[in-house]
Order: structure tokens, then C-alpha cells, then sequence
């Protein structure tokens, strides 16, 4: 069983896996609802710091990927500037974990001039999300078990 909660911590911290796929399987498998939850938010927030924090080694990265690839953003990319021209960093925060990944969401806020300490913040505040996530997959499971 330990192997699933390890497997429920890497999957988090993988971008395009993350909570919104790890969290519902982990209380699928039989896990309890709270730690995957705790270890979920443990794994995404992880790589996400890490990748704030790192932004400026990883944004030469980025820029030179784009330069190869003919300088054209992609379709994630589009969405984040969307999301953050309409809503800002709190709208880019709250809506990336669903629409583009956490890890995007926390990239384009930092190519788009976010602070580091607003954008831990703000992403911290939007893992909300594992909370939704893991009541929806408890409350759902519990009703499908009850209505056989």
C-alpha cells in the first residue's frame, strides 16, 4: 500500500498528471481521502515552489525552446495569457490547476512579470482544488457504492 501513496506524491508533482487525475484514483485504490490529499498537496507544491524559485534558470530554458521550436506558443500558453489578461495572478492561479496544469499556471505567471512570493501564494491558495478533487471522488464514490 506504501507504493501508492509514493505513486500518489510523484503523480502530483508531475505536470498534467497532478491532483486532478492522482487524487481521484488514490481514493479509488482504497487510500484514506485525507492523506492523499495531504500527500497530493505535498507533491504538486514541491515541483511548483521549485520551479518558481527557479524560474530564472528555467526561463533561459524555456526561451531558447521556443526559439528553436520557430518562436510559437503553445495552445497551454495561449490559455495562461488569456486566463491572466482577464483575471489576473488570482484568476491564473484559481483556474490553471483545471484548464492548463499548475505548474503552466505558475510558469506563465512568471514569465508574465508575477513576483515570486505572490505567485507561492496565490497557487498555495488555489490547491483548493485537491480539497474539491477528493470530496468530489468520496461523496461520488459513497453515492455510486449506495445506489447498486
Amino acid at each position: 500500500m506504501l507504493y501508492k501513496y509514493l505513486f500518489v506524491f510523484l503523480g502530483a508533482a508531475v505536470p498534467w498528471l497532478e491532483v486532478a487525475v492522482v487524487v481521484p484514483l488514490g481514493i479509488v485504490w482504497g487510500l484514506s481521502p485525507f492523506w492523499v490529499m495531504i500527500i497530493a498537496i505535498l507533491g504538486n507544491m514541491m515541483t511548483v515552489l521549485a520551479l518558481i524559485f527557479g524560474f530564472d534558470r528555467i526561463k533561459v530554458w524555456y526561451i531558447r525552446r521556443r526559439e528553436k521550436k520557430g518562436n510559437k506558443a503553445s495552445k497551454q500558453s495561449r490559455r495562461a495569457v488569456a486566463l491572466w489578461n482577464k483575471y489576473g495572478l488570482p484568476g491564473l492561479a484559481f483556474l490553471g490547476p483545471i484548464l492548463i496544469g499548475t505548474h503552466i499556471a505558475a510558469f506563465i505567471g512568471m514569465v508574465l512579470g508575477a513576483e515570486r512570493r505572490s505567485m507561492s501564494l496565490w497557487i498555495g491558495v488555489s490547491i483548493v482544488w485537491v480539497l474539491i478533487f477528493g470530496m468530489a471522488t468520496v461523496l461520488g464514490f459513497d453515492f455510486f457504492l449506495k445506489n447498486i
